[in-house]
């Protein structure tokens, strides 16, 4: 048996009796494949952590940058309250129609707000809502603004919030010094950033399973 084959029925054995998918969330899959959207939403493993953290964090307002099909965002929005929130923000038109209509099915469209454009313009004019802090916000969009994003979550957020970095490890390549794309160079200077910063403390973990071998950087608001 392979290594990757090894992780993958792992991982399959972990779903099974940890994090079943229900029919929302398999629909929610199909129907983004059907479209054609990239197969890069979280595993259900990871879904399911991020539902545990909402819960643990106590989280009624959750920030999410990059919607894709709203897989995750299912899983994130399942776990507030009746008066919870969720604003997810996506970059493609084609996506987010997706998402409105996968969240719609999850019966989660009265929780979910889906706004569309750059996240790096949709951010500030957030801002200049000035809502509620963010308990927790979910970073998993193009990598090499991922430093941009986390200092808007710093901004979006308040003491004992939650910063969640997803694929920060990428088969390793954030550690390789001769690799310099722009996505690798983006992720390191976010995970720079969470380490110097004076708000925030934080770790990675590296993670394999059928998405390969990847990981995630999880920083708490300090102040």
């Amino acid at each position: 048996m392979s290594e990757s084959q090894q992780w993958d029925d792992v991982d399959d054995y972990f779903i099974g009796h940890l994090a079943p998918e229900d029919e929302v969330l398999a629909a929610a899959l199909r129907d983004s494949e059907t479209a054609g959207l990239p197969e890069i939403a979280v595993s259900a493993a990871e879904g399911k952590l991020l539902h545990l953290l909402a819960l643990i964090q106590g989280a009624t307002r959750v920030l999410e940058i990059g919607t894709l099909g709203g897989y995750s965002t299912i899983w994130l929005a399942r776990a507030l309250p009746a008066d919870g929130r969720v604003i997810t923000l996506e970059y493609s038109p084609e996506h987010a129609e997706v998402a409105t209509r996968n969240l719609a099915r999850a019966g989660l469209d009265k929780v979910v707000e889906v706004r569309v454009g750059p996240a790096l313009e949709s951010l500030p004019l957030l801002a200049d809502e000035n809502q509620a802090p963010f308990d927790l916000v979910f970073i998993d969009a193009d990598k090499v603004n991922n430093p941009h994003y986390v200092e808007w979550a710093l901004k979006l957020t308040r003491p004992g919030s939650l910063i969640i970095v997803d694929n920060v490890v990428r088969g390793g390549r954030v550690a390789d010094p001769a690799n310099t794309s722009p996505d690798v160079r983006g992720t390191r200077a976010a995970i720079e950033l969470i380490g110097s910063h004076p708000r925030l403390s934080g770790t990675a973990i590296q993670t394999v399973g059928r998405k390969g071998y990847d990981g995630f950087a999880l920083a708490r608001v300090l102040a």
